[in-house]
């Protein structure tokens, strides 16, 4: 077999957007510029694949970031993403998109990742799951509020109380922008399951906000 290697730099301090637009017209398949990259690099090139690589690495990055809040594990994750990628390639048929391929590799890790930390590291957390009064959410989404407003440290604290299915669907829907449909592709669910985990975390979150403001010194 012959290895393949890489070494695009990677900035394990990259922040996050300052805004996130909805791609709910994006489409739900590989450009044919991007399908023809991805044709080369399956026959086996070396540079079509480094061209994928440049075109997702921001992506992937920030979305091992965000969930992991790990600079030097994102960094490994992202790089770990993409050996795998290259690895199962070959037998992958771009029937989606290949952003939502290598986002759900990527999450995958992600969880990986957190499990085996776990075990050397326990985080002090809110037990937002153990809620018995869930909020309305009437005033702006947290994460959007976050994004325009430049309070990502905060937003980052909050996420990481958050139970990873919802933390994910935050990440791509209220940072990254996603539409439903492209979150449930990654998530491998259905736009719906996705609108209400989405509803719930934002509720979620509302909670643990409020509870957090500057005003009360946590």
């Amino acid at each position: 077999m012959t290895a393949f290697s890489f070494n695009l730099p990677i900035d394990p301090l990259a922040g996050f957007p300052a805004g996130a637009v909805p791609a709910e017209s994006a489409p739900e398949v590989c450009s044919p510029q991007e399908l023809q990259m991805i044709r080369q690099a399956q026959a086996g090139s070396h540079a079509a694949f480094r061209r994928l690589v440049e075109s997702h690495q921001a992506l992937i990055h920030r979305l091992c970031a965000q969930w992991l809040r790990s600079g030097d594990d994102a960094s490994e994750v992202c790089q770990d993403t993409f050996l795998r990628a290259w690895q199962a390639l070959p037998a992958w048929e771009p029937r989606g998109k290949l952003s939502a391929w290598l986002c759900r590799i990527a999450l995958n890790l992600c969880r990986d990742r957190a499990k085996s930390r776990a075990g050397r590291q326990r985080r002090m957390t809110v037990p937002l799951t153990n809620l018995t009064v869930v909020p309305a959410c009437p005033q702006v989404a947290p994460d959007a509020a976050a994004v325009h407003s430049g309070d990502m440290e905060k937003l980052q604290a909050g996420l990481s109380v958050l139970p990873p299915a919802m933390r994910e669907v935050l990440i791509l829907c209220g940072i990254e922008g996603l539409s439903h449909r492209e979150a449930a592709a990654i998530l491998e669910c259905s736009p719906r399951a996705v609108e209400g985990r989405l509803y719930r975390a934002r509720q979620l979150l509302l909670e643990w906000w409020n509870g957090h403001s500057p005003e009360t010194g946590s």
